[in-house]
């Protein structure tokens, strides 16, 4: 999967820029991995720009590293009913006694990173820390004969060691208990709010203790001899995902699973169900086993509907086809440069040419043929005047003209934020365009390929030019949309539907290609953005995941990020819930369907939506997005409020709302994640 689009990427570049934006990235990264693209929307992020001192939630604990030291905190959580996020407080801090290097002022260096790790050496003081997630223990190595110093913000009432000075409990006045284990015996005296070493080299792993709890003890204890230094996910199969670890010490191996992982996790593990961790995403429960796989339900990926259209509902269809495809013809072209919407109109124009096909109207098709190849050959060619696409070689990968000189132009894209939403909405035009222009989409495979590879790089070759799933997270197991900007939240998204939009439409544009690899890579990451977005996004009422405060009044979230979730978003308020639905939805599309397959909960949630729909000055496409929604249930009472409509979201037309609503089908309540139905159910078993 991985080699073929690499080949195919890599046949193409994008003409070079020097963006005066963007930060510099050997600053924090060792210098043997700079000569390799660099993770741009990772879950240490915060650790490579700025001064690199802003937490991040390797889950369970919140770290930050600052001043040649790393603090941990077993956040607490703060909720009302628009906001909720954990609050970081240094529960430990660990350093050396004495910082004698030269580089003392340098606060870290990443050594080292890989899908589910990083390793921060702070090299002042002779630590390395391998950051795993999902690792109920901080894992350090200590060199050089180091004397060490654990302080805390809290008050020690209790400290004590085993016989044998490899294992010390911590008991602080804000309740915790923490546990230190050593690989060797080491002299460790305290005060009252600090521990020092003698000079010491070995491993020190630290764990707070759950609840407090003596059962979790011995399982702690049990476990303490293995650790992991790295790990990775592999795509084995369509749907499938496995994870490993690189291991050192003895023994098998603890780590933590979230509630997703829960959901998809294979039986081949051994699961703790008593031995949990709290935290923002759900609680973490213990799962022992060295490599773990997780599969998700299959989903099937189709250019059309996936229950058919009506055929008594195609004259009305064709009448708003018409219109529509005279309306793209009439306007002069495009005028905006931005990136982000002119990848809107663009994929608008291709679900005309679907829809064509499917209510069997073909008379419009070269019309639209014609459109999309004036609007998306500039962009591949580098011929569009207002804008373009462009690559940078600091970090690797696309930036726009615009975004190369102005961090705030095409929503940030040239900071690398929202970058999947952008070319997702490219890559549909492109694989609807290829799909009815072969001629076409073979002379610009190239361009198309590398511009998916930007966010859909499976590979790890030290060749490749774009890092590696630029914005997917194979831990949580969803995208981040923000890149290159330092956050005390960690990582954000917003629209979970753009997300899915774009793995969707990378199988499309496999589909097109004959491309089967491509398909399962698109279908497969579209079906865990999916999942995810149903587990975190999704607020269902009565669920356990978030506080009963924030739960009661929210039905979707608006903004999520590492360490909070928001219901407001970027452009309104938490009040303008008809944002907050339609920036779950758009773009309306047959994989719509597969993301909101839980009918009860999409009653619920246009239900929660529909007062603000009545608020002075809401936009006509707004309205229309919630009233897709309430077609999911109700069609004859959508499609009437639709027909009223006077105007669209940019990326939606008359059209494609009435497709919708006549492809609805006898919708059943309940349901959660993806259908059975998949060009690869012979794989997947």
């Amino acid at each position: 999967m991985a080699e073929k689009q690499n080949s195919q990427s890599a046949s193409f570049l994008f003409p070079s820029t020097n963006s005066t934006v963007l930060p510099d990235p050997s600053l924090f990264f060792s210098p043997d991995l700079l000569s390799s693209p660099l993770p741009t929307h990772s879950f240490f992020q915060n650790f490579v720009l700025q001064n690199g001192d802003q937490p991040e939630y390797i889950h369970p604990y919140l770290i930050k590293s600052s001043s040649s030291s790393l603090s941990l905190s077993y956040p607490s959580n703060f909720s009302n009913s628009v906001f909720t996020y954990q609050i970081f407080n240094p529960d430990l801090t660990i350093s050396a006694a004495q910082k004698n290097h030269a580089d003392s002022q340098r606060r870290h260096i990443v050594s080292s990173f890989s899908d589910l790790s990083v390793t921060l050496d702070l090299t002042s003081s002779n630590l390395r820390f391998f950051l795993v997630r999902g690792s109920p223990f901080l894992t350090c190595a200590v060199s050089a004969a180091t004397a060490l110093s654990i302080s805390t913000i809290h008050g020690i009432v209790s400290f004590s060691s085993n016989t044998a000075l490899t294992k010390y409990t911590i008991k602080l006045n804000s309740g915790q208990i923490w546990l230190l284990y050593t690989s060797s015996p080491i002299n460790m005296i305290h005060h009252h709010s600090s521990i020092t070493s003698g000079a010491y080299s070995g491993i020190v792993r630290i764990a707070i203790l759950p609840d407090s709890d003596p059962r979790h003890e011995s399982i702690l204890d049990r476990f303490i001899s293995c650790y992991p230094i790295s790990g990775k996910a592999d795509f084995s199969k369509p749907f499938c995902l496995e994870y490993s670890w690189e291991k050192k010490g003895w023994g098998d191996l603890l780590m933590l699973a979230h509630p997703l992982h829960l959901r998809l996790l294979s039986d081949e593990v051994t699961v703790l169900d008593d031995f949990r961790f709290k935290s923002i995403d759900g609680e973490l429960v213990g799962v022992v086993g060295d490599s773990w796989k997780l599969k998700s339900d299959p989903i099937s990926i189709s250019w059309h509907s996936i229950k058919g259209v009506k055929e008594e509902a195609f004259p009305e269809i064709v009448s708003a086809l018409s219109r529509d495809v005279h309306n793209l013809n009439s306007s002069g072209g495009i005028s905006t440069p931005s990136s982000y919407y002119y990848g809107k109109s663009i994929a608008r124009a291709a679900r005309l040419a679907l829809i064509a096909e499917e209510v069997s109207f073909p008379d419009v098709i070269p019309a639209i043929r014609k459109f999309l190849k004036n609007t998306i050959t500039p962009w591949l060619d580098g011929t569009f005047g207002g804008n373009g696409f462009l690559y940078e070689g600091k970090w690797g990968g696309l930036v726009t003209k615009q975004g190369s000189t102005d961090s705030g132009a095409d929503f940030g894209f040239g900071v690398y934020n929202d970058h999947h939403f952008h070319v997702g909405y490219f890559l549909y035009a492109i694989a609807v365009l290829a799909k009815i222009d072969p001629s076409w989409g073979r002379k610009y495979r190239a361009q198309a390929y590398s511009l998916m590879a930007d966010v859909m790089n499976l590979g790890r070759h030290s060749d490749s030019i774009y890092p590696r799933l630029r914005c997917f997270d194979l831990w949580k197991l969803h995208s981040w949309a923000s890149g290159v900007t330092e956050s005390s939240g960690g990582r954000n998204q917003e629209s979970t539907s753009e997300a899915v939009n774009t793995y969707y439409s990378a199988a499309l544009m496999g589909l097109a290609y004959g491309d089967a690899p491509l398909v399962a890579t698109g279908s497969t990451l579209a079906a865990v953005e999916i999942a995810a977005a149903q587990t975190w996004w999704h607020v269902r009422e009565g669920d356990k995941m978030y506080a009963a405060d924030f739960t009661a009044a929210n039905r979707v979230v608006g903004v999520l990020w590492a360490v909070k979730r928001d219901g407001g978003l970027w452009f309104a308020p938490p009040e303008w819930r008809e944002c907050r639905l339609g920036i779950q939805v758009l773009p309306v599309l047959p994989i719509t369907e597969v993301l909101f397959s839980d009918v009860g909960f999409v009653r619920d949630l246009v239900k929660w939506a529909s007062p603000a729909l009545g608020r002075e000055g809401v936009g006509e496409g707004w309205k229309g997005l919630a009233y897709a929604m309430e077609g999911i249930y109700d069609k004859e009472s959508a499609l009437e409020k639709i027909r009223r409509l006077k105007s669209y979201d940019d990326g939606n037309s008359l059209t494609n709302l009435l497709w919708w609503i006549h492809s609805r089908g006898e919708e059943r309540e309940g349901g959660f994640g993806g259908g059975k139905l998949s060009w690869f159910g012979q794989y997947y078993g």
